[in-house]
């Protein structure tokens, strides 16, 4: 590992409460310690550490989740939540030329680390804020954003740490339906005139792509696309895993349904799923963040994006204002050169800071504030 670059100077002056260097430290040290998903411990008692250090109160819950908080008063409750694991495959850590190398860096350390910075820069909040690094975002049960969502009381606003850039504003993500499809045939000669399974199989991913339409593909938000993920077997035994990535509205049980009507003696089963979520541009989290990066000195780009996000699953559990933001490329996610500019990242904290600040007058949530006398009187 190198040495972290000094920020330049305009991003050192839009930083209120922030060393640039610890921050960019922190965020060297966090990208050194290997946590794909499943083996996050490591770096969640290092949290804890770095957490406690800041002044914020730290804990590690029962699904491996690390969660800090400021003092509890009687405002809103925001909480800012990325992810500590990252896909397999280490990558040499290395800071130079300004930028911090390594796996994670983008995806989504460098948004955590964002994020725990603002947090602690923010002790004053007049109601109380969380930080959260959740295990497990990058497979396709997120157990750590479930655990959180069945756990923790509902904030009041929510603030989803993925790599957006330093000026852009996720409001929304696509959903995702994985599917497994296997059918059986009675073993027979090859020229034998009769569907073999490895016919039915590809006849159904046939079938799949007719019902998701003919403008079905990956490229554009408000269309479903598939993706045959894998598919194994032999003129008696076949099998087949599909992806499927849904817009708003889309109707997944329907689809579903009428898959299931087409399966040609198979079976299909739901592996996993979870539905597309949306804000508008007037949602107070977005207003805040872009009010942030104006702020910093950006030009706030609100998008969307085709894959899917812990805002997900997230959003299943509480109908609160969300958004998801953080610096980092996320065309480098999961890939060898995966890398992240510092001063982005520290850009980054600015934002989140700034946001923070625009965010202390959101209402507080009528039904929490009627079942909550005793956290709002500790001020």
């Amino acid at each position: 590992m190198g040495t972290v670059t000094v920020p330049s100077e305009d991003v050192a002056r839009a930083l209120v409460g922030v060393d640039p260097v610890s921050a960019a430290n922190m965020l060297e040290a966090m990208v050194a310690i290997p946590s794909p998903s499943g083996e996050e411990s490591r770096l969640a008692e290092h949290l804890v550490g770095v957490m406690k250090g800041l002044g914020l109160a730290a804990r590690i819950d029962r699904a491996g989740n690390v969660i800090g908080e400021t003092p509890a008063r009687p405002g809103p409750k925001i909480m800012l939540l990325g992810h500590m694991d990252t896909v397999p495959g280490q990558l040499p850590v290395r800071c130079s030329d300004g930028r911090v190398h390594g796996r994670g860096s983008v995806d989504a350390k460098g948004p955590l680390a964002a994020m725990v910075q603002a947090v602690a820069a923010n002790p004053g909040f007049p109601g109380q804020l969380t930080v959260v690094g959740v295990v497990e975002e990058e497979t396709p049960q997120s157990r750590g954003a479930v655990h959180i969502g069945r756990t923790l009381a509902r904030p009041d606003a929510l603030v989803v740490g993925e790599p957006s850039g330093w000026s852009g504003v996720v409001l929304g993500y696509k959903g995702k339906l994985d599917l497994s499809y296997r059918v059986t045939c009675p073993a027979t000669h090859p020229s034998n005139p009769v569907e073999k399974a490895t016919e039915s199989a590809a006849a159904f991913w046939h079938d799949a792509l007719e019902l998701l339409g003919p403008d079905q593909g990956h490229g554009s938000f408000g269309t479903p696309g598939a993706t045959l993920v894998a598919m194994r077997g032999d003129i008696a035994d076949a099998e087949l895993e599909i992806s499927v990535r849904t817009p708003v509205g889309f109707d997944q049980e329907g689809f579903v349904t009428a898959l299931r009507n087409r399966a040609r003696g198979g079976t299909v089963d739901v592996l996993n799923g979870v539905a597309a979520v949306r804000v508008e541009r007037r949602s107070p989290v977005v207003h805040a963040l872009s009010a942030g990066i104006r702020r910093v000195g950006g030009v706030p780009r609100p998008t969307v994006k085709t894959a899917t996000s812990d805002m997900n699953t997230l959003a299943e559990f509480w109908d609160i204002p969300m958004a998801t933001y953080g610096p980092g490329d996320s065309a480098l996610d999961h890939s060898d050169e995966e890398h992240i500019l510092t001063d982005d990242y520290l850009r980054g904290i600015a934002v989140l800071s700034a946001a923070l600040r625009e965010l202390t007058t959101l209402p507080v949530t009528a039904a929490r504030a009627a079942s909550e006398p005793a956290v709002r009187s500790r001020a």
